[in-house]
């Protein structure tokens, strides 16, 4: 024993003469070289083992893309040295085009600084072999390794002051409902006690609406006279004034409930628009599934990418147009503001005022920022509360670019910062949805001023759409096909999430809603016109969906097909939509007409927004807490979707009523 001792100690002093030059701290070379020191021995102690174990090795499948080495995270974490516990640290590294990481488990006293200078000196190795060995030459010439950065993942979780207080907001907007619904059972509770139950049907409640607003019709007149409803209104059984009752019954899941599930579908409303919206949401959902794992968790990336450049099933599925259903939504929603500002000037006798279009985007704002952020506010907790696997690092730095840039979320600006600095990457869509939905009043306006004028207005922007997505891309020489777009920062940075690129389905979709909202007659009135349209509707959306297969290489230079095909397949999707609908609401849609207007798309209509917001965390979720890669089959991912779209849905309706209703500004 004193021998071992006295080995170590001069080995331990010869390395620390060596690299103390290097500022590398005394600690973490004793403890380093005390586990190197026992691998040598021929029967090592179990510690040592366990963390030469832990490192990441060279698996199979290199030529497919298997090139990361996570290692084993938990075997590390439960390593305890003689004086020292694991620490699970990632290196990473390139060699010629290769960019990958490896998995180290090192002695917890080595900081990531220590590491830099300690992972590629001779002396860290298990005998002659590195224990961070370069990729073999036959798979790349190249066979010296450059370290990128070392990263450490912390053994425990430490949540600061802002993610403490995120969470705490999360709490509390949940809490509050759960505490109205509890209040406002005991007051029923309390009547039921001194109230007969006739009196109590119709006195308790006197004309609560599905939205938990107290109504002033009649429909209470047979329990109580004229002066006592009004009295009623005021005040609630309990003698609370009625602006505190009527918060209460609003927060209440009495309230937030009814409707959420019903099969029913709104009065007055388009019959196919519930069906467009959920499939356009499972096809978002499905390529958002696909999408994340393959940034960094596949093993075999490049076998899941010439399957999908080979594959027509994948060109429509995952790659490029999966996300033509963001300009699904962008089209329904302008023709769902178009149709709601129309209708507010009808009620306000045909009077476009400044006071109605304060509270048309007001309502707007009330519509969507509480659900927004509480994703925002629970996002920013998940990063401090779990500990995340060695998948995280793609996801950790977009995340917690909410402490810096909150407030553009906050104002609706996020998708005007660079990509890389959006908050929750995903609610970029809200962002553009509202910048969009700005300009609905002014076109309304203008429509309602001359005609003529807007018919050239909506022309010019709609040019400008054009142009300027095919100018971005001529320029930036910008791919078109998904698996392309991945690797391109440019792509999302200049182009995807611009409102200047993007406003072309949402105009289309304020034309629609005008047309639709003021029409006098039908438009179509023979088959032959409804077999027409069809067939260029379909003809369109396969036409679109082809070019993306046949444009898939990226350009090298300025390219007019590439141009061309960005700037105009968005608009040729969103008028084959539009087409869909009008076909839908005129009587010519047939069995799609059937399909789109089934009711059990209503209910999943109702939860669509909070499924939108908050299943590419379920996503995160799955990715950042895998230890090993994921393997790419279409077994695998048509799992993972289903899943994750179960999860989904259950969670959504949860935060449908606990959050997204009982924030919502009744008027």
């Amino acid at each position: 024993m004193a021998v071992g001792q006295l080995l170590l100690l001069l080995l331990s002093t010869g390395c620390i003469t060596a690299l103390k030059k290097q500022n590398v701290t005394e600690r973490c070379l004793v403890d380093t070289n005390s586990f190197l020191w026992e691998l040598k021995q021929s029967r090592p102690k179990e510690y040592a083992v366990a963390m030469f174990d832990a490192f990441g090795k060279m698996g199979s499948n290199v030529k497919g893309g298997n090139v990361n080495q996570p290692g084993l995270l938990q075997e590390c974490r439960s390593v305890h040295g003689p004086s020292f516990s694991g620490q699970y640290c990632q290196v990473f590294l390139r060699q010629e085009t290769f960019v990958y990481f490896v998995g180290i488990c090192v002695p917890d006293s080595c900081k990531e600084e220590d590491l830099q200078l300690l992972v590629l000196d001779d002396s860290f190795q298990f005998g002659k072999t590195p224990l961070l060995p370069p990729l073999p030459s036959i798979f790349i010439n190249q066979s010296s390794q450059e370290l990128i950065t070392v990263h450490c993942l912390p053994s425990s979780v430490s949540p600061g002051i802002a993610e403490v207080t995120c969470l705490f907001v999360c709490c509390v907007m949940v809490a509050l409902p759960l505490a109205a619904t509890l209040f406002t059972a005991l007051v029923r509770w309390q009547r039921n006690r001194v109230v007969s139950p006739k009196d109590e049907s119709c006195c308790l409640n006197p004309g609560l609406d599905v939205y938990g607003s107290l109504r002033t019709d009649d429909s209470s007149s047979s329990c109580m006279n004229g002066s006592e409803v009004k009295q009623h209104t005021r005040k609630n059984p309990m003698g609370f004034p009625g602006h505190i009752w009527w918060c209460l019954q609003t927060f209440s899941l009495h309230t937030t409930t009814q409707g959420v599930l019903s099969i029913s579908g709104n009065e007055g409303s388009y019959s196919s628009l519930n069906g467009i919206r959920v499939l356009s949401l499972l096809w978002i959902m499905c390529g958002h599934s696909v999408q994340f794992p393959v940034v960094n968790n596949l093993d075999n990336y490049k076998d899941w990418r010439s399957t999908v450049e080979s594959s027509p099933l994948h060109v429509l599925a995952i790659s490029g147009p999966i996300f033509l259903a963001v300009d699904t939504f962008l089209l329904l929603g302008g023709l769902l503001s178009a149709r709601t500002l129309l209708r507010s000037i009808h009620q306000a006798e045909d009077t476009l005022s400044p006071s109605l279009v304060a509270n048309y985007l007001l309502k707007r704002i009330t519509r969507i920022q509480p659900l927004h952020m509480f994703i925002i506010c629970l996002a920013i907790g998940l990063i401090s509360v779990i500990q995340w696997g060695p998948f995280w690092f793609p996801f950790l730095n977009t995340l917690t670019d909410c402490k810096a840039y909150w407030w553009a979320n906050l104002l609706l600006v996020s998708n005007l910062l660079p990509v890389h600095e959006i908050c929750v990457p995903w609610t970029w869509y809200l962002s553009l949805d509202f910048q969009c939905y700005i300009t609905t009043p002014l076109l309304v306006y203008i429509y309602r001023l001359s005609k003529g004028v807007f018919t050239v207005v909506a022309g010019v922007l709609m040019l400008l759409t054009i142009l300027s997505g095919s100018l971005v891309t001529a320029v930036m020489h910008l791919p078109v096909f998904q698996p392309s777009t991945l690797t391109s920062d440019d792509y999302a940075m200049y182009y995807y999430v611009k409102p200047y690129t993007r406003y072309g389905p949402f105009l289309i979709g304020i034309l629609t809603g005008i047309y639709m909202t003021m029409r006098q007659d039908k438009l179509l009135l023979k088959k032959w016109q409804a077999a027409l349209g069809w067939f260029l509707c379909l003809a369109s959306m396969a036409l679109v969906v082809g070019l993306a297969y046949a444009l898939r290489e990226t350009p090298s230079g300025p390219s007019l097909q590439h141009a061309l095909y960005q700037g105009l397949h968005r608009h040729v999707w969103a008028l084959a939509v539009t087409w869909i609908i009008l076909a839908c609401e005129e009587g010519f849609g047939g069995f799609v007409k059937t399909l789109l207007s089934l009711r059990v798309w209503t209910p999943l209509a109702n939860i669509s927004f909070a499924c939108y917001l908050t299943h590419p965390l379920f996503i995160i979720l799955y990715i950042s807490l895998q230890e090993t890669p994921i393997h790419y089959t279409n077994i695998n991912f048509m799992y993972m979707f289903l899943s994750h779209l179960v999860l989904t849905l259950v969670v959504s309706l949860l935060l449908t009523i606990l959050v997204e209703r009982p924030y919502i500004v009744q008027n």
